[in-house]
């Protein structure tokens, strides 16, 4: 055979280098989980339909140079973006959004967390582009196609039949997958990662004009919901507890709520914390949820801030840091308080800036206000000791009362602490993440019982009330198999994985007799209404989503920013409904008219069966999201703002 002769267009080839490396990393790297056969096919034929889209228009470029060099860079591109995306996902267990390109300030101060997330065989993912790369420049003749505008045409019309047909397929096995997108991992895994991001960008889009065209009118529907479906009149027991008390706010990065009363190599992880459970000055929230998404510390600040949802794309901090809110730090401001923040990491990471002055903060305390040099600080910057160290002097010069929120660094990905700082022995599993985390909890937990003494030392213990809260979860699913070991579970099911996103919550009052472990569900998003009541503020004219803690009449669930929820009775994730306690699915109900199941499942943006018990909350809880999204996006509370100040003109 004269090979000479043989000639294999060169995007065909490169198409079938990028399909298969594509679906390799698809199928092996990301963390996708198949339901079933169609699943599994579409998820092989979209790499492939994606790259043909792609590499055939190459066919277009008349020029054998031109052509050639198209193929090239768009394969290394598109390697990039893929490889972008894995990275991002290592860490996230999610995929990069138009927003988070916005977010790019931020990725300086990431470093050796990075660093963890690359692999050595990792440049195995680029050798396709190498291999195109050699072609293209020692091959071209053999490589370079020259069809006649009718197979150029043809070229183009296969690659949208099959587009079309991949679509297609999508909506068959995901109904209303474009027009209810709440998880990007089902847009991955039906239309691919590169038909994702144009997804994401066309939203995108839409979203920004949502604030040009919003005039105000949007606010009578949010409200009428808010009062009718949210608001309580209930009067919480614990109402005006703390009035003119100082508050202490303190995240606890990246914890979650499996290390309390636990242990890891026969020694207690968090000692300190264990003794508040249960302690009559304390009440610990054992059913509290984090409801962040991509903003992660950033959405859980937001949260506490205003009772409303992140969004489902960014974090809100970037993308809206400019908007107007009725912040916990205004409304709190109104009534005297001085707020402030103390993080000790540069003001511009995730737009705190700004965001602070939307939110009414007076001060923040960044990384200028603190003495950081090689001995006291690891990963992020300060260690948590000599972080709370160095603040109470701040802290001590404030006016009183005070709002104050200290956010701690050390136990954050990818926690990183030297032996001299480690009380506890690392922990022996598959993953190092998992191995390094509880060392690093422990050290907070020190830095936590350190603090509480220093403010008893300065006088400002007993007129203070002390909130201790996990912004967000330390350990994703892509250390689940690390996850099962320690938990002595053969697996870790969705039902655990909704579990393993509750965090601490503490609420410390000095003096206080009455303190408990709290066993309702509840989330971030209740935080600002339970602190405004405990304080004796009223804000009865704000939106909020969220429910005083103290009730019993809450409304009786807590919504993820993915879709999934928590009710009293029920959890809700990965299209399937169990049982709140123990974890069993529960069936849907059977109904007689098949038009009415084919209507409900229509609706049901998460897969639920028809007639499911969740399929009810479950559309509460898109409801809102909506309904935030839409104040978010439309910067809504601007029109209140100006509504107030006319009436308050035409009263004087």
């Amino acid at each position: 055979m004269d090979f000479k002769r043989l000639k294999i267009p060169l995007f065909i080839l490169a198409t079938f280098l990028f399909g298969i490396k594509t679906y390799i990393i698809y199928r092996f790297m990301f963390n996708m989980e198949l339901e079933n056969k169609m699943q599994e096919f579409i998820l092989i034929i979209n790499p492939f339909v994606s790259a043909f889209l792609i590499f055939a228009l190459s066919v277009w470029f008349r020029k054998q140079s031109r052509q050639m060099k198209f193929l090239r860079y768009t394969a290394l591109i598109g390697t990039l973006v893929l490889y972008f995306n894995l990275v991002f996902y290592r860490s996230f267990n999610d995929f990069i959004t138009v927003p988070q390109l916005f977010q790019a300030s931020n990725m300086g101060d990431l470093g050796s967390s990075i660093l963890t997330l690359i692999e050595i065989y990792d440049v195995l993912l680029f050798l396709d582009v190498v291999i195109i790369w050699y072609l293209s420049k020692k091959k071209p003749e053999l490589m370079t196609v020259s069809y006649q505008k009718s197979g150029k045409v043809f070229a183009l019309a296969m690659s949208f039949l099959l587009l079309a047909g991949n679509f297609f397929l999508a909506e068959m096995e995901r109904p209303q997958l474009f027009t209810r997108a709440f998880d990007r991992e089902y847009l991955v895994k039906n239309i691919g990662l590169f038909n994702y991001h144009v997804y994401d960008a066309a939203v995108h889009s839409r979203a920004t004009t949502q604030r040009v065209f919003a005039d105000g009118n949007e606010l009578p529907e949010i409200t009428e919901y808010v009062e009718e479906e949210v608001k309580r009149d209930e009067k919480s027991p614990l109402y005006g507890i703390a009035e003119d008390k100082n508050v202490i706010f303190i995240t606890l990065e990246s914890i979650q709520s499996f290390v309390i009363n636990n242990d890891v190599n026969g020694e207690e992880i968090t000692p300190f914390l264990n003794s508040l459970v249960g302690d009559e000055s304390t009440y610990y929230f054992e059913n509290f949820y984090h409801q962040t998404l991509q903003g992660k510390t950033s959405d859980s600040e937001f949260l506490v801030e205003n009772s409303l949802y992140p969004l489902s794309r960014g974090a809100v901090f970037f993308t809206h840091g400019g908007n107007e809110y009725n912040g916990l730090s205004e409304i709190l401001g109104e009534e005297g308080y001085h707020s402030a923040v103390f993080h000790a990491n540069n003001k511009s990471f995730w737009n705190r800036d700004q965001m602070y002055d939307s939110l009414g903060v007076d001060h923040f305390y960044g990384e200028e206000a603190y003495e950081v040099n090689q001995e006291n600080s690891v990963g992020w910057g300060l260690k948590d000791k000599p972080f709370f160290e160095q603040s109470i002097k701040y802290l001590q010069s404030m006016e009183e009362p005070f709002h104050s929120k200290f956010i701690t660094l050390t136990n954050h990905f990818p926690f990183e602490l030297s032996e001299e700082d480690s009380s506890i022995d690392k922990y022996d599993s598959s993953s190092s993440t998992l191995n390094n985390f509880f060392p690093t909890v422990r050290y907070m937990d020190e830095a936590v019982e350190q603090f509480f003494d220093q403010l008893k030392e300065a006088g400002l213990y007993e007129d203070s009330i002390i909130v201790m809260m996990g912004d967000h979860y330390g350990i994703s699913e892509n250390h689940d198999r690390a996850m099962s070991e320690y938990l002595g579970k053969d697996e870790v099911t969705p039902y655990d994985h909704v579990q393993l996103q509750r965090v601490p919550m503490f609420i410390h009052i000095p003096g206080h007799e009455d303190g408990k472990v709290m066993s309702e569900v509840t989330g971030q998003i209740d935080v600002k209404p339970t602190l405004l009541n405990m304080l004796g503020v009223s804000a009865e004219n704000d939106i909020q989503f969220g429910n005083d803690m103290f009730i019993d009449d809450r409304k009786g669930y807590i919504g993820l920013r993915n879709g999934d929820f928590i009710s009293d009775d029920y959890i809700s994730t990965s299209g399937v409904c169990y049982d709140r306690e123990t974890g069993e699915p529960v069936e849907a109900e059977e109904n007689e008219d098949p038009s009415a199941a084919d209507q409900s499942e229509a609706e049901n943006r998460t897969g639920n069966q028809p007639d499911s018990p969740c399929s009810p909350i479950q559309q509460k809880v898109e409801k809102e999201m909506e309904l935030s999204d839409n104040l978010i996006y439309g910067d809504l509370f601007r029109f209140i703002e100006s509504a107030e100040t006319e009436d308050e003109q035409n009263n004087e």
